[in-house]
């Protein structure tokens, strides 16, 4: 009889370890998956960050382009403007000529086509322009914020795509070149600034005299922001107002006058 219960009460153990091995197995396949897919999301929010940070460097661009000239196909601005005059028509063939000398592949820097970049631009209200606080809004009851420029919704995927062309490049099959092409196109960004005024900086260099270290010069300030956006797998190219992740940049820059 002392034996029986033995067995019986060995059998009911193994039962009940049999069950709590199998619950532990279970939670370790949760608790794997969890972290899998806890990191998904992590490198998604980083990746979303440097397409934010790119953003940043497109609104500095912008503003560089503007302040020196932007970059200009030559032969789109060849013929001098309709009623010049015979003088005029001159300086711009000579304007043009001095370009096509420093010309790459056709472009020049258009230097008659700089200008300070000023607030006369009326934004859209995006998720991202919403998500700085600082900024007057429609909804805080007064008028928006202006801006120099406002680029909206712009296809971060476009800049890889090229890249991504050339598969073999990039030890990459064809078809999975084209899921990641498919995957960059869930990602833009938007970029906007608002020239805040002159402000002073210390420059140094070459050009200074040798008896000087530094000086105060004058510039402009422009303080410059910059998003990045993961939008949800079925978003169309043309949708940005529910981005999955959204990420927030701002910085200032100082410009030389």
């Amino acid at each position: 009889m002392k034996k029986s219960n033995q067995k019986g009460f060995t059998l009911i153990l193994s039962l009940v370890l049999l069950l709590v091995m199998s619950l532990m197995g279970g939670a370790l396949i949760v608790i794997s998956s969890g972290d899998h897919q806890s990191n998904n999301t992590s490198d998604q929010y980083q990746q979303t960050f440097y397409v934010a940070e790119h953003a940043l460097i497109e609104a500095e661009k912008r503003i560089i382009n503007r302040m020196i000239g932007p970059w200009t196909e030559i032969n789109s601005i060849a013929t001098a403007p309709v009623g010049s005059t015979a003088e005029e028509t001159t300086a711009h063939n000579n304007y043009i000529d001095q370009l096509r000398a420093t010309a790459i592949d056709g472009l020049a820097r258009h230097t008659d086509g700089r200008d300070t970049p000023r607030n006369l631009v009326t934004p859209t209200e995006t998720p991202c322009f919403k998500s700085f606080r600082n900024l007057i809004r429609t909804d805080g009851g007064g008028d928006l914020t202006l801006v120099t420029d406002h680029f909206v919704n712009q296809n971060f995927g476009s800049l890889i795509e090229p890249i991504l062309d050339r598969p073999n490049d990039v030890g990459l099959e064809a078809d999975d070149a084209d899921k990641e092409k498919e995957y960059l196109k869930r990602f833009r960004y938007e970029f906007f600034s608002i020239n805040v005024g002159s402000s002073t900086f210390k420059g140094a260099g070459a050009s200074l005299k040798k008896t000087s270290t530094n000086t105060q010069r004058q510039g402009t300030s422009y303080r410059v922001y910059g998003c990045g956006y993961l939008m949800p797998n079925d978003a169309e190219l043309n949708e940005y107002q529910n981005p999955e992740i959204l990420i927030p940049l701002e910085t200032l820059i100082v410009l030389s006058s």
